[in-house]
């Protein structure tokens, strides 16, 4: 059983190596492209849900004001009810250059972020861009970003461009965590995968989404995906579905504000949606708990096996899967002796996945900010 356990751990770490198109290289960076300074570039227009953000919003629009683009941009923030002066803070900001939109009561079916950004849309559809800007609240973007993306748009003609922001990476949970997190979403949403459209698989980074107006109302507009949480994959899918072109990329400089400071906060972010990734399934999340057990922690567990077979191929295994994450620790300039902690870090997401489903089933999933978004 113990060298059962080992060969196909052992098997599973060398497909995903060589055989899930690269994903664990992070080869695909945006910051690799030129920035083009054309002043025919074409209009953008930003969308910025706010929710109580007074933190971060005005870095946020200022940084987008502060942008090496030469083409019209116009960024619009949507304040989502909040209690901290979100609104004054981005107009402070932005000046007149920016539109601060109130939003209307939340209707029944929508989570709050979508009807924000749906309010948002609505009102930059009065600028006739040629293409919306879906962003966060906590996102700073590099002087380049957005004129790269654009360009990428247009050369590639893709339909919608995502780009994986730089995540805070400082303190000890988030050292621990945060390349973890983008090593797990690139095992789902493999960006070769994404980009090729023969591919099923469909992902997108809903930091930073650039999508063409003609392909949003395509799919329906933001009220085709308005009850998810996990909205960006959900749009990239239906973008993709009807033949839409899509991309994902890494970004160094373009980088989010969030902090998590402690284990707890990280533990809430997965809790949050990680049970509406496994589609609120029993039978899902029984099947992801024995693959993470065999794939992250067998191989250790395995150096402790009676059998000699055993113990080298769960260290095979255990070496295969150092490998794999290197290059997200040097991404995230983090030292590579935690590399082999890895299993680790898949135990903790592990029980904050078990705990995403508890919540679900106690009827508080998806809270965030005070509303409970999966019952």
């Amino acid at each position: 059983m113990w060298i059962a356990i080992g060969a196909v751990s052992l098997v599973i770490w060398l497909v995903l190596l060589l055989a899930r198109g690269g994903f664990w290289l992070f080869r695909e960076v945006i910051e690799r492209d030129p920035i083009p300074e054309d002043a025919s570039m074409p209009a953008v227009a930003v969308i910025i849900p706010a929710r109580d953000e007074a933190a971060n919003i005005g870095e946020a629009v200022r940084s987008l004001f502060a942008s090496r683009y030469a083409g019209p941009l116009h960024v619009f923030v949507v304040d989502d009810h909040s209690s901290d002066g979100t609104s004054d803070i981005a107009r402070q900001a932005g000046g007149d250059r920016v539109v601060v939109i109130a939003s209307r009561a939340l209707p029944l079916g929508w989570t709050g972020k979508l009807w924000a950004v749906a309010q948002g849309v609505e009102a930059a559809s009065a600028t006739a861009p040629d293409f919306v800007l879906l962003t966060d609240a906590d996102i700073v973007h590099a002087p380049g970003n957005v004129a790269r993306l654009v360009a990428r748009a247009q050369r590639d003609r893709l339909d919608l461009a995502s780009v994986m922001v730089h995540l805070h990476c400082q303190t000890l949970p988030e050292r621990f965590t945060v390349p973890a997190f983008v090593f797990f979403f690139f095992k789902l949403y493999p960006p070769a995968w994404i980009a090729n459209p023969h591919s099923s698989i469909a992902g997108a980074a809903g930091g930073c989404i650039l999508i063409r107006p003609e392909a949003l109302a395509r799919v329906g507009g933001i009220a085709a995906i308005r009850s998810e949480l996990i909205d960006d994959c959900a749009l990239a899918r239906r973008v993709k579905s009807v033949g839409g072109r899509i991309w994902l990329s890494l970004s160094r400089d373009t980088e989010s504000l969030r902090l998590y400071a402690t284990f707890s906060s990280v533990r809430e972010m997965i809790a949050r949606t990680a049970f509406t990734q496994l589609r609120h399934s029993a039978l899902l999340l029984a099947g992801t708990l024995a693959g993470m057990a065999l794939i992250y922690l067998a191989p250790p567990l395995l150096l402790f096996a009676p059998d000699n077979v055993a113990r080298a191929l769960g260290l095979a295994a255990w070496t295969s899967m150092t490998v794999a994450y290197i290059p997200a620790l040097r991404f995230y300039r983090q030292p590579v002796l935690l590399a082999p902690l890895l299993p680790l870090t898949a135990a903790f997401y592990t029980f904050a996945t078990v705990e995403s489903a508890v919540r679900y089933w106690r009827g508080s999933g998806g809270m965030w900010k005070g509303r409970v978004q999966a019952t």
